[in-house]
């Protein structure tokens, strides 16, 4: 058995996260501890919140006592702070909980990494100034962004509500033909019922930040899963670095 601890900011798409552990079929478990919702909104200040040393320290007791192997930040937030600060994070995270740590924004370039994606095209349900540091934490990780998209919903409850044909519709508005992959970074957005459907329809591989969270997780604790059903990341041998 292999346990995996997240920290998870409010109660949004958390349902999101037993679903994956089903679709895993295998010896993985799910831990998922709330952090606290922080700001019910979408600003740059806002992702900081439930990301701060004090509620991270919180919920890490509580997975160390589940007996977890690793522990993911499964909050994008980190990103406001630049590469840098969200290295600094993650670092502090290592050390509160005393195991391998990481965060959803670096699972998506690992990720990327890992499945030799260099060109991404982002669509979040952030507003333009939130959506922007992220596309610019993507290229300090070596990515090239190749397009952004943001309606800028409103707040994380109104996108939680979002249903297949929504995501559907980012997924394609943020398409573009250069893209290796379409990234949905939203940690509020229902994915993990859509992700056959979406890269059906894009015809490329689409991360999400359910999906890619738990796939970080996996990969601190050096696990790697056949799961057709939570797309092409979860279907790929990890590449040979030359």
């Amino acid at each position: 058995m292999t346990a995996l601890g997240l920290l998870y900011p409010g109660h949004f798409a958390e349902d999101d996260y037993p679903r994956i552990e089903q679709l895993l079929g295998s010896d993985i478990r799910v831990d998922l501890v709330h952090t606290g919702a922080g700001e019910d909104t979408h600003r740059v200040a806002a992702p900081r919140e439930p990301g701060s040393a004090e509620l991270l320290a919180e919920g890490v007791e509580a997975l160390r006592l589940a007996g977890v192997e690793t522990v993911v930040w499964a909050g994008t937030g980190g990103f406001t702070h630049g590469w840098d600060g969200a290295q600094e994070q993650v670092r502090t995270l290592a050390r509160l909980a005393g195991m391998p740590a990481s965060a959803t924004s670096f699972g998506f370039v690992h990720a990327a990494r890992e499945m030799g994606v260099r060109r991404v095209a982002v669509g979040t349900a952030w507003p333009e100034d939130v959506t922007g540091p992220f596309a610019d934490f993507l290229r300090a990780g070596g990515l090239e962004v190749t397009g952004l998209r943001s309606p800028g919903a409103a707040s994380p409850a109104e996108v939680a509500a979002w249903d297949e044909e929504d995501v559907l519709t980012l997924a394609r508005a943020a398409d573009t033909s250069d893209a290796q992959a379409v990234l949905l970074p939203d940690t509020a957005l229902h994915t993990a019922a859509h992700l056959g459907l979406l890269e059906k329809t894009l015809s490329k591989p689409v991360l999400t930040a359910s999906q890619v969270t738990v796939w970080e997780g996996l990969r601190l604790a050096d696990r790697r899963v056949n799961a057709p059903t939570l797309g092409s990341l979860f279907t790929r041998e990890p590449l040979v670095q030359a």
